[in-house]
């Protein structure tokens, strides 16, 4: 049986920097002060949210979305935020006879962002919208259940060691961790993260090939 691929999706799938810059303008700062906060968010081992804290002690981050869409300045993607290997690897992968899952730490709005896309995949899905979020091992439960494989059949592909590979790992689920985005470039030579990936890549299109090695 061929393996059920899932994806990561910031800074896997879909580049974080809209995402940031629009908290950077909502809040008042120069875009290039979120990005250097989130830089110290990853460097420590913490969640990308603590630069918004950093930013704003004690801000409700969820209902300062919440009052970003109200006004019309919420989350907003399309094809210009996919990394440009997303639609031939993914594409790829299909023609291969793989199952091809994208499930992420996502907001609803962005899963229907998203889906409108029509992106090659047989499974889409937030942890929003599951009501189960990473790192939990619900939320891996929940992924084999949607792959319908064994956790030695399915293949978690993402780009951050605490939400993607070791959890995904600890699920009995085989890796791939992607160097790319802020926590896969910080992490990429970290030994506990080489240790737990099945396999390291730089790129989706340089996926197909190293599981087939």
């Amino acid at each position: 049986m061929n393996e059920t691929i899932v994806f990561d999706i910031g800074e896997t799938l879909v580049k974080d920097d809209r995402y940031w810059a629009g908290w950077a303008d909502w809040l008042g700062v120069p875009r290039h002060t979120v990005s250097a906060l989130v830089g110290a968010a990853v460097a420590a081992g913490g969640d990308h949210d603590d630069a918004l804290r950093l930013l704003r002690p004690g801000i409700d981050v969820a209902g300062a979305r919440q009052a970003r869409d109200v006004v019309g300045r919420g989350e907003y993607l399309d094809e210009s935020d996919l990394y440009p290997d997303v639609r031939p690897a993914l594409a790829a992968l299909r023609e291969r006879g793989h199952r091809v899952l994208v499930v992420g730490n996502q907001t609803a709005r962005a899963g229907q962002l998203l889906r409108d896309l029509d992106l090659p995949v047989d499974l889409l899905a937030t942890s929003e919208e599951w009501g189960l979020a990473k790192p939990s091992p619900d939320f891996f439960a929940r992924v084999l259940k949607e792959a319908g494989t064994e956790p030695a059949e399915t293949v978690y592909v993402g780009d951050h060691p605490a939400h993607d590979v070791f959890p995904a790992k600890a699920a009995g689920l085989r890796v791939a961790h992607l160097r790319r985005g802020p926590w896969g470039h910080w992490w990429a030579e970290d030994a506990t993260v080489r240790a737990a990936a099945d396999w390291s890549v730089d790129s989706l299109t340089r996926l197909e090939a190293a599981l087939r090695a």
